[in-house]
């Protein structure tokens, strides 16, 4: 029986360990040709190895499917061509771009230096833009030569940038730019037959296991919903020809729970044709505070 993904060619950045290798192993079950790109470091961002990535290779072709392993930096211009190359050169096109690479240099903004923040930055939001770039052009030459796209990018952005978390301004705001660049690139490319969503996961993985040391590690009737293979079943169906009219949105995923984040939305407003004198505001904005929703925390109990 043919898998959801059966023939899609599929990018998976940062799919050596973790919820990256989730995707691989999902794509691939689903009957994708997959690219594993990983650079193989440290969760800091440091060293690199190919052994993540191969290994993760290997384990898809003992089950049968076809892959290959990429060792390239998404945030690195050329690297980041020559990933989206690999998988026209090795399979013939490319019909799936998930940016899930990441790295994190956690520390209180008075503590942060200029580097934790760059390099965060970096590979988070410059790395999406640099593989996304090649891919809208791959596809936009497609179009433009009269071959028709299923296109699919599939982000990753994370509860941290959508409602915030101390200690983590650099990571916070490349997840919060990822959200928005999604919902930018969702319009663009819309017309050359690409979708773009984002997926922010929860899930115990090597960048999270120090965030909550004291939580739960409890199993439901054998299900374990920290489990990053968790995240994997809405990529897949992202990545599918069934979520063709499905663009700009933001898929949070944790355990069985999956919900859409609605993001930045008008709330109460007062409006006059006139210049506001600062004095007067005070409470005109106290009133428009008591009428707005309270900000959303980062995590909510889970029903039941």
């Amino acid at each position: 029986m043919p898998g959801l993904c059966d023939g899609r060619i599929v990018i998976i950045t940062g799919a050596g360990r973790g919820i990256g290798r989730g995707y691989a192993l999902e794509f691939a079950r689903q009957g994708a040709k997959v690219i594993v790109n990983d650079l193989g470091g440290a969760v800091d961002g440091t060293g690199s190895a190919l052994t993540p990535a191969q290994s993760v290779v290997d384990e898809i072709r003992k089950s049968g499917g076809q892959a290959l392993a990429n060792g390239d930096d998404v945030s690195d211009w050329e690297g980041a061509q020559r990933l989206i190359q690999s998988a026209t050169e090795a399979f013939g096109g490319l019909d799936v771009l998930v940016n899930n690479a990441g790295i994190l240099r956690d520390r209180m903004l008075f503590n942060m230096s200029a580097e934790e923040w760059d390099s965060v930055i970096r590979v988070h939001l410059r790395g999406t833009f640099c593989t996304t770039r090649h891919a809208a052009a791959y596809w936009r030459d497609r179009a433009k030569s009269g071959r028709p796209n299923q296109g699919r990018v599939i982000n990753t952005t994370s509860v941290s940038g959508l409602y915030g978390n101390a200690g983590q301004s650099n990571y916070g705001a490349a997840k919060a730019g990822i959200a928005a660049f999604t919902i930018i690139a969702a319009k663009e490319l819309e017309r050359f037959g690409v979708t773009v969503n984002a997926i922010s996961p929860g899930a115990l993985t090597r960048m999270t296991e120090n965030l909550r040391p004291g939580a739960s590690t409890t199993l439901v009737q054998g299900f374990d919903p920290r489990s990053p293979d968790n995240i994997a079943p809405i990529a897949v169906w992202l990545g599918s020809l069934e979520s063709s009219q499905v663009t700009g949105r933001v898929f949070e995923v944790s355990g069985g729970r999956l919900c859409i984040s609605e993001g930045w939305t008008r709330g109460p407003e007062v409006e006059r044709n006139a210049r506001w004198d600062p004095a007067e505001l005070g409470p005109i904005v106290r009133s428009l505070l008591e009428k707005a929703r309270p900000a959303e925390p980062m995590s909510r109990p889970r029903a039941g």
